[in-house]
């Protein structure tokens, strides 16, 4: 199933919409994924899907990846800082052991990463016994790659936003410009790591149960 996300709109096909909501419970709760290249609109379409979800009586939780993020002090330890954002740079294991607990513990409680402190907070996010279905948003949730490929069989819907490559560069040099780097050194930093990393995740990618086709003049995150 492809869907189109219509320029400059936030709001979330109807059919994306009708389908999740349709998804049969297995276990505890449902798991929906939203993959993608960096800035590709995974946070976005994310709470938009929540917001929409609970306009027609259903109650979600949004779970982002990124607080898995491994803390700068080991990254500095390991020479990975300038590669901030690859898959080696997160606590992996971690994230597919929490993915395992969504799907069969009552309550679960994940880290949520603080961008303008460039770190992760522990225990800042809750998904409680009331709700059974997270919306799960990261890079690396369709990656081909072990540990993350025992992810894949989690997923209750798995969807892939398909962005193109010049957008996802005109998003990361705004998203760094926003944190205080110079033109230039936004642009350095978002071709040497964001487009690596959304190149090499377009590579080792899994198939998709859903993709979200965004038009190269949509809008920002």
């Amino acid at each position: 199933m492809t869907v189109l996300l219509a320029s400059h709109s936030l709001k979330p096909p109807a059919q994306l919409v009708e389908r999740i909501a349709a998804l049969p419970l297995k276990g505890r709760r449902r798991l929906v994924a939203i993959a993608g290249a960096p800035a590709s609109g995974k946070s976005t379409l994310a709470a938009a899907l929540t917001e929409h979800l609970a306009q027609a009586g259903h109650t979600s939780a949004n779970v982002p990846m990124d607080g898995f993020h491994l803390d700068n002090r080991l990254l500095d330890e390991a020479g990975l800082r300038a590669r901030k954002g690859a898959p080696e740079t997160f606590d992996a294991g971690g994230f597919v052991a929490m993915m395992r607990r969504l799907k069969s513990e009552e309550e679960v409680c994940f880290p949520l990463f603080d961008r303008g402190r460039d770190l992760a907070v522990a225990g800042a996010g809750r998904v409680g016994p009331d709700c059974d279905l997270a919306i799960v948003e990261g890079n690396y949730l369709l990656f081909d790659e072990p540990p993350w490929n025992a992810l894949a069989p989690l997923w209750d819907l798995s969807i892939w936003i398909d962005t193109p490559e010049e957008l996802v560069l005109k998003r990361t040099v705004e998203r760094w410009l926003a944190h205080d780097h110079t033109p230039e050194a936004a642009r350095a930093r978002a071709e040497g790591n964001d487009l690596a990393n959304a190149r090499r995740i377009i590579v080792a990618r899994l198939p998709s149960d859903v993709t979200v086709a965004v038009p190269p003049d949509a809008g920002g995150l």
